[in-house]
């Protein structure tokens, strides 16, 4: 599959995912290599940023559960917008720390 065809699939999931909120609130900012972005503009929602990383728009489209994820991510944004001003996905989880051990026997 070629590049180009690649980002026209990534693109089009996620103008499906985005498509559960109004589309005259929403504005495709940038769309570069890493991810897609959009702004949202509207006053009945908290939601102000959408971001979509392409790797993993990648692997639901090659996810046989694919379309039961997306709807999944349908559901998760429409809940967020009224509640959060930023959604990204996949989630960007902040890990602690490690401990070395010596240091974890030690507490």
């Amino acid at each position: 599959m070629s590049t180009t065809t690649r980002n026209i699939d990534e693109t089009r999931l996620a103008n499906t995912i985005v498509s559960v909120l109004d589309p005259a609130a929403l504005r495709a900012c940038s769309d570069d290599r890493d991810a897609i972005r959009y702004a949202v503009r509207s006053s009945t929602l908290k939601l102000r940023t959408i971001v979509l990383g392409r790797v993993a728009l990648r692997r639901l489209l090659a996810d046989p559960d694919g379309e039961v994820k997306v709807e999944y991510l349908k559901r998760e944004l429409l809940r967020c917008a009224a509640q959060r001003t930023d959604y990204c996905y996949p989630p960007s989880v902040a890990r602690p720390a490690r401990v070395s051990e010596p240091e974890a026997a030690a507490i």
